[in-house]
């Protein structure tokens, strides 16, 4: 996955530029970004905070690895009732 050019703490401050009266397009061109990518923006951080997009970060680095643990052990199990399965 690209990382992006923007923290989370920047991407909330155009927002509130946006919030400020300034028009998407205006912001895009000041900022060197698409309006596809504003537009995401403001779908994902629209009304957060820099400390609640910090938690939301978090939150996202704990569920995946969780999915990451959840699929490895849903193999292991896999792999375990195949073993069963079979005649020794």
């Amino acid at each position: 996955m690209k990382r992006s050019r923007f923290s989370e703490e920047q991407i909330i401050g155009i927002l509130k530029e946006h919030q400020a009266g300034m028009s998407a397009a205006e912001l895009s061109r000041k900022h060197g970004v698409s309006d596809g990518t504003f537009y995401k923006w403001r779908s994902k951080y629209s009304g957060m905070e820099v400390s609640e997009a910090k938690r939301l970060k978090v939150l996202e680095e704990e569920n995946k690895k969780l999915k990451k643990l959840l699929a490895e052990q849903m193999l292991d199990v896999s792999t375990l009732k195949e073993m069963l399965g079979k005649n020794f």
